[in-house]
């Protein structure tokens, strides 16, 4: 009997379909246990970039097992995005650190395969929270344990030794914020659809007022609570971070203003904490959620803040457009891809509000 898949899956999209034959003859020889296992498949509903599958094993020689592939969307991509190879390789170097990381079990480059090179990672059993308030958790006490779970991974990520577990070329050490403006201003460019004033003075100003503060940690480049998986009650651990796309080498507090930017924003679909009344439901303020991530990386606090919380809301936009861009080339990988494309004039709007310049 074929196991049952999660809540949180569909049927695969029409785009993103796969050979599952060709997928359960390939775990059979690649990844213990799936031999002679009978492959049930459901694509996860959230995920705007690499699409991704609950995989059901029943009866195989490990018994029934349930696994994630993960894959590159189908179509022309842009140059260095969607890296599933990159993924795979920090969840493996991350497995035995205090950062909790999926079990990543196996890669495969081979195109021919499914259609697009894909990975294959134990599936982490446990709660998403999609919505930032956390509706569905109980109590105060209980969102605000979560919440300090969420920090406190942040702050064992950058504590990691890259050279130690073997990320020492994972990227380039220093230079990182004026690589990463020069990046996102690239992509935005090659996925932009119209013209967005605010965009064009984001950019500007970013590329002029790097920041002279400079550090390198690894870090995971998109960092929010629903690329977290908890268990699933008391005492609400992160058992697993996901999404490890946009990870590389770079400067701690670009990853710390991403966690903290859905104080900033309530966008349809994604929802946020803007105009929310955090501490009536237990969620730390932004201002107490940093002081926690200084405390826990030993630091007496931020510099230039508003310059990384700007970037961050930046770099959120130059992705939206991403999206909005496959959606009409008909290949990304949710259903409400469409509304993106309002969304990066109203985040490159509160960027320069953040910024203090004019959106023109």
């Amino acid at each position: 009997m074929a196991l049952t898949p999660p809540t949180n899956t569909r049927a695969p999209r029409e785009a993103h379909r796969l050979d599952e034959a060709a997928l359960g003859r390939w775990l059979a020889e690649h990844v213990e246990g799936c031999a002679r296992g009978a492959v049930t498949v459901a694509q996860f509903k959230g995920g705007q970039s690499n699409p991704t599958y609950w995989v059901g094993v029943a009866g195989g020689d490990g018994g029934d097992l349930e696994l994630v592939v993960r894959k590159k969307p189908p179509g022309q991509l842009l140059p260095s995005a969607h890296a599933v190879e990159r993924e795979y390789r920090v969840m493996r170097a991350l497995r035995d650190t205090e950062v909790p990381v999926p079990d990543a079990l196996a890669l495969c480059e081979d195109a021919s395969v499914i259609g697009t090179p894909f990975f294959v990672m134990r599936y982490a059993a446990g709660r998403i929270y999609w919505n930032p308030t956390l509706p569905e958790v109980a109590t105060a006490g209980e969102r605000r344990a979560i919440y300090a779970d969420y920090i406190r991974v942040l702050a064992a990520l950058h504590r990691v030794d890259y050279a130690a577990v073997g990320l020492a070329d994972y990227g380039k050490v220093g230079g990182f914020v004026a690589r990463q403006v020069d990046r996102w201003s690239k992509q935005y460019q090659a996925s932009r659809t119209g013209e967005v004033p605010a965009m064009e003075a984001l950019m500007r100003w970013l590329a002029a007022n790097v920041p002279s503060n400079d550090e390198t940690t690894l870090v995971h480049g998109d960092y929010r609570i629903d690329n977290m998986v908890f268990s699933p009650g008391p005492p609400h651990k992160a058992i697993a971070t996901l999404d490890w796309e946009l990870s590389t080498l770079g400067h701690p507090v670009s990853d710390l203003a991403y966690a903290c930017m859905g104080y900033r924003i309530n966008l349809p679909g994604r929802g946020g904490l803007a105009g929310v009344d955090v501490a009536s439901l237990g969620i730390p303020t932004e201002d107490e959620l940093v002081a926690s991530y200084c405390e826990l990386s030993r630091r007496d606090g931020i510099a230039s803040w508003p310059y990384f919380m700007a970037f961050g809301v930046f770099r959120l936009a130059a992705i939206a457009q991403g999206v909005y861009r496959r959606s009409l080339q008909g290949n990304a990988s949710s259903e409400d891809a469409g509304r993106y494309g309002a969304a990066v004039t109203v985040l490159s709007e509160l960027a320069c509000a953040i910024a203090g310049i004019a959106p023109r």
